[in-house]
């Protein structure tokens, strides 16, 4: 199949169920939102379906620099011309990515891979274990609670009741230490927003207590079930509470937050004995500095400082009256000390664990012992240590991959470890540390034939010489050819590692002959601080080298060509491959911007902005404006420039990442592009930044997202 030019785009909206598309074109030009030329010649290169947005003369000068915003109505979601905008460009992508013929096969195949039954890591608690189960029918997780470790099930939650389109979603925040008391929320779309509520697990009825939708942290509930603390972002910032159970929401009682910032995250927990309380702050997502407080709940002392006066990132567990903490400082691959709670003064802390060649991702205190996941090239490697920090052995995987989380309790012998690689889906691993024994306690019945596929790691330089690795998932025996598609992927920020993680949406690309490539760019944590510091501020320039870089090695090797590469990317994700397009236009074919950031001069302004500031830095200060406003996808669209094919992809429930950066950046391509390749915005009131969307909604968004590339690329979906 060829790649689909703008004219007969307009066209398929036409052919679109036949005289559908007629129909179609005729509504939107009789509300003004089509140009004429679309619906006379199919020939015009500037097609108007997508429909041309209303451009204003909106500018603001910024430290001396005037900025241009022809797009900044689209920022107001709810105004009635910005709502007829986003349904006219809903109604073109839908014409044309529906009236793709092989969207059927892409459906089937990715229904095959992920409607199958899929277990969450289980919460073990006084003989109970509590998880989250998703049978191969069902469009949502429901909570059940089990004798056993293997015992029969009873269903606790189940959220299929809570709407008809399945669009609110429910899971376990925290469980009781005798598992009576069960503390879940309920989730509204994909918002980051929830509403928490409490069910007595032996009567499965549920307490008149409740705490408003908004966002929370560290929900604990005390031993004695009495009651729970737990943190909510307020108005002026994150804030601590305690609430006794069987009392109003609005009676809680603040203890700790006090002047920190929307800039902050805290994060409070409980010991598993219930005496200490233990609080991290978190210096915004960029985490760089954090601090940690504690409070023995049996003393009149109230909260004290551990370390808040060190700009390194402290993360600790609470066991037997000792602090386990790993840290940065002073170690920029981290290390982790032991710290007596009665003698916190850091020069009397004990280090157990030193810093090795490999940085370690995360450190949990389970089972009497010291458990350290490291991550050596991008893979995960998981060893014991006794609490003095002699080793205890390491746990051996059946091949290399990556560890999701680890579950467990301090009093308990189990440990619980969900692992995954490219061709291995999703398992759920119980390791007994005193047998040192691995089982498998749960698996996804994904129907895929592992040996049938190829996982490599290889090794290319950047711009300015550094080497990245990087992962290339593909059928086995898959010839190198430079007419063969490729999508590459990446993320490079918030210290956030990509490790070899099973997606169905890397499979299907594989299925269908394609090279599915995963390099681990500066800005993640895949080697320490230091690479996630040559990646943040005003070196996040070196994290779009990085992935150029990934792309022309791709190219150069045979791989691919640049008319078969395509990109895509999320989030933080989503403003790489903004930036890698208006950067390297000439390089790709075709991309997909999930719920991204691209106005890089105000996205402090919204939402969860504030908290991105230390990693990105803000247009506020003059210093960081110069290099913001350099790579800013949105302020770097030109006028006549042959732009890639792009499908942008968010919606309305997206609370963390503001859609507007999609709408303008959508509206403003669309304008600017020389090419004839389509510019797309799929938008879905429902869906959001957070989990909790229905299976169906996620299959049919990913279906979306591969027909735009397979179209565009020329892929077969047979």
């Amino acid at each position: 199949m060829t790649t689909v030019n703008r004219a007969r785009f307009c066209a398929e909206v036409s052919e679109f169920s036949g005289a559908v598309g007629f129909a179609l074109a005729g509504i939107l030009l009789a509300i003004g939102l089509v140009a004429p030329r679309c619906v006379a010649q199919k020939k015009t290169a500037k097609g108007g379906c997508p429909p041309a947005a209303r451009i204003d003369g909106t500018k603001e000068t910024i430290h001396g620099v005037t900025i241009l915003d022809p797009y900044r109505w689209l920022e107001d979601q709810n105004s009635p011309e910005t709502r007829a905008w986003i349904d006219a460009q809903d109604l073109c992508t839908s014409a044309a990515l529906d009236s793709f013929p092989g969207k059927a096969a892409i459906t089937k195949r990715l229904s095959e891979l992920m409607k199958v039954d899929s277990v969450e890591l289980p919460r073990e608690r006084n003989g109970w274990y509590f998880f989250g189960k998703r049978k191969a029918e069902q469009d949502l997780y429901v909570t059940y609670k089990r004798q056993g470790p293997n015992g029969s099930g009873e269903v606790l939650i189940d959220p299929h009741g809570l709407s008809r389109d399945h669009s609110i979603s429910a899971g376990l925040m925290d469980v009781s230490h005798d598992g009576s008391l069960a503390a879940y929320f309920i989730r509204t779309g994909g918002q980051d927003e929830v509403t928490v509520k409490f069910l007595d697990t032996n009567t499965r009825k549920e307490l008149t207590d409740a705490l408003p939708n908004g966002r929370y942290s560290g929900i604990s509930i005390e031993p004695d079930n009495r009651g729970i603390y737990y943190a909510r972002e307020m108005d002026q910032g994150p804030r601590v509470f305690h609430h006794v159970i069987g009392t109003a929401a609005a009676r809680d009682k603040e203890i700790f937050g006090n002047g920190y910032g929307l800039d902050k995250i805290i994060v409070p927990s409980l010991s598993e004995d219930g005496r200490y309380l233990l609080i991290h702050v978190f210096y915004g997502s960029g985490i760089t500095r954090s601090e940690i407080y504690f409070e023995d709940l049996k003393t009149p002392d109230g909260v004290k400082p551990i370390v808040n006066d060190v700009d390194s990132l402290f993360q600790g567990e609470i066991a037997d009256g000792e602090l386990i903490v790993s840290t940065n400082w002073k170690a920029p691959r981290w290390h982790i000390y032991s710290v007596d709670l009665n003698s916190i003064a850091k020069d009397k802390w004990k280090e157990i664990v030193p810093e090795s060649d490999a940085a370690i991702e995360n450190m949990r205190a389970l089972g009497g012992k010291v458990l350290v996941q490291y991550i050596r090239n991008a893979t995960s490697q998981l060893n014991i240590f006794e609490r003095d920090g002699k080793s205890a052995g390491e746990v051996t995987f059946p091949a290399l991959g990556a560890i999701g989380s680890l579950g467990g309790a301090w009093d308990s012998p189990n440990v619980y470890i969900d692992f995954s690689s490219f061709n291995i889906p999703d398992t759920i691993y119980k390791y007994n540390l005193t047998a040192g024994k691995l089982e498998t306690w749960a698996a996804s019945s994904v129907p895929i034939q592992s040996g049938a596929y190829t996982v490599d790691q290889v090794w290319y330089a950047s711009k300015d010489k550094t080497r990245v690795p990087m992962f290339l998932f593909y059928k086995k025996g898959m010839k190198r050819d430079s007419a063969r598609p490729a999508l590459l992927t990446g993320y490079g920020g918030f210290d956030v590692s990509l490790t070899p993680v099973f997606t169905e949406q890397a499979v299907a690309w594989a299925d269908a002959g394609g090279v599915y490539a995963q390099p681990n760019l500066r800005g993640g944590g895949e080697f320490g601080e230091a690479w996630h510091r040559a990646g943040m501020l005003e070196r996040k320039q070196t994290v779009f080298d990085d992935f150029i870089s990934a792309g022309e090695w791709l190219i150069a090797n045979g791989y691919t060509s640049s008319k078969k590469l395509a990109i895509e990317g999320g989030s933080n994700g989503g403003l790489l491959v903004g930036a890698a397009l208006t950067e390297r236009p000439d390089l790709f074919q075709a991309v997909v911007c999930q719920y991204p950031l691209l106005d890089m001069l105000r996205y402090q302004r919204f939402l969860r902005g504030p908290f991105w500031v230390p990693e990105y830095g803000s247009a506020d200060d003059p210093a960081q404006f110069k290099y913001l406003i350099n790579y800013s996808p949105y302020q770097n669209v030109h006028d006549g420039v042959k732009y890639p094919a792009v499908l942008f992809i968010t919606g309305d429930q997206d609370t963390r990442v503001a859609p507007l950066h999609a709408r303008k950046m959508a509206a403003r391509l669309q304008a600017a592009t020389r090419s004839n390749r389509p510019i797309l915005l799929l938008y879905d009131t429902k869906s959001g930044h957070s989990g909790g969307r229905p299976l169906n909604k996620q299959i049919e968004e990913t279906a979306q997202a591969l027909s735009f590339l397979f179209l565009q690329l020329g892929v077969s979906a047979n």
